[in-house]
């Protein structure tokens, strides 16, 4: 389906701005040192999961910005409907909210290894607003099926509008991911 009205960006600013409500009421409160406490050294606190968010949805906006631009370079398999299709929803539903499959992210989307500042929900409010604006300004990228490729991967391809199905779901896959790790920090 390609977005052509405004009740798909629409719904995209809608769940943007209810998770970044359920970021701050859930967490708006800690301090840094609870903000970065971990269940486990391999465990991420509650500060990586946010940073992690920030550094992901950042990762697209030079992709979208060539969009606009008109200098962006579509991949070849980017051309191949049913691999645009099947990566867009294999993505898609490896970043489910139910998180019952755990998966590692790519080595570019890592977050922080150190302590993140008690800012870091500041931080997140004020990207959210960025993401909000680069979504508004890409309906007619929406309306023409923009296709783009992984900002992690050249070879999985999916369309824009599937990129912001991923970008809002992961974030509610975060918010839960960092609820986990409240709940087992507060027992």
């Amino acid at each position: 389906m390609v977005v052509s009205n405004s009740a798909v960006l629409n719904k995209w600013i809608e769940v943007i701005d209810q998770t970044t409500l359920k970021f701050q009421d859930a967490f708006g409160k800690l301090n840094a040192e609870e903000l970065n406490w971990k269940p486990a050294p391999e465990k991420w606190s509650i500060a990586q999961n946010i940073d992690h968010l920030i550094v992901i949805n950042k990762s697209y906006f030079p992709v979208i910005e060539s969009l606009q631009k008109g200098t962006y370079k579509t991949p070849f398999l980017g051309k191949l409907g049913f691999l645009v299709s099947f990566f867009g929803k294999t993505v898609l539903n490896s970043v489910n909210p139910d998180r019952r499959r755990k998966m590692r992210t790519f080595e570019i989307w890592e977050p922080a290894k150190s302590e993140i500042s008690a800012n870091i929900l500041n931080r997140f409010v004020d990207h959210q607003s960025d993401l909000k604006n680069m979504i508004k300004h890409s309906r007619n990228l929406l309306i023409n099926g923009a296709v783009i490729s992984s900002p992690a991967n050249k070879n999985i391809v999916y369309t824009l509008e599937k990129a912001f199905d991923i970008i809002v779901l992961h974030e509610q896959r975060h918010f839960e991911q960092s609820k986990e790790v409240y709940h087992l920090m507060k027992l």
